[in-house]
């Protein structure tokens, strides 16, 4: 009976360990390439919220800025317009730390008068420029379709990176 019993804990272990080596396992959440990007939900400058995992299915750039950011200013005609090209599987997530800036008022002044047409969301409280571990604007996170960061910039990003990604 013992050696029946043994013989079954050991069937088990075998099972399990066989489990944990083969089972497929997803990727890491975290903020390094590879890692699956941290979820989060924030308010749109229309009012509407916005989640991260409303864009499944489609690459997404998320890109921190502000008004007050010259190289943010820069790379807004390059976002518009790689936004506007790859607008079936492609979405571009500007969000704004609005605490850093003069008012929630001058945020909308600001995208409209730039002609920002891809979701702006409000980071009031920098709930989510924490999570990211944004320490300088601008800060990009490229996503696949399955939110897997592909690539973090640091600094204005180019025409080049943003086809780059786009077409991969």
């Amino acid at each position: 009976m013992k050696r029946i019993a043994a013989i079954a804990v050991l069937a088990v272990l075998i099972i399990s360990a066989a489990w944990q080596a083969l089972w497929p396992k997803g990727p890491e959440v975290g903020l390094d390439q590879g890692n699956k990007a941290p979820e989060f939900s924030l308010p749109l400058i229309n009012g509407n919220e916005a989640h991260l995992a409303d864009y499944k299915g489609k690459k997404v750039i998320v890109n921190f800025w502000a008004t007050w950011c010259p190289p943010c200013k820069e790379e807004i005609p390059e976002l518009k317009e790689i936004s506007a090209k790859h607008s079936d599987d492609l979405v571009v997530l500007a969000i704004n730390y609005t605490g850093s800036e003069a008012s929630e008022e001058a945020v909308r002044t600001f995208v409209d008068s730039h002609a920002m047409k891809f979701p702006v969301l409000m980071d009031v409280n920098s709930e989510v420029l924490s999570q990211y571990e944004v320490f300088s604007y601008p800060t990009t996170y490229f996503l696949d379709e399955e939110g897997i960061i592909q690539k973090v910039q640091r600094g204005m990003v180019d025409r080049g990176t943003l086809e780059e990604f786009a077409d991969s």
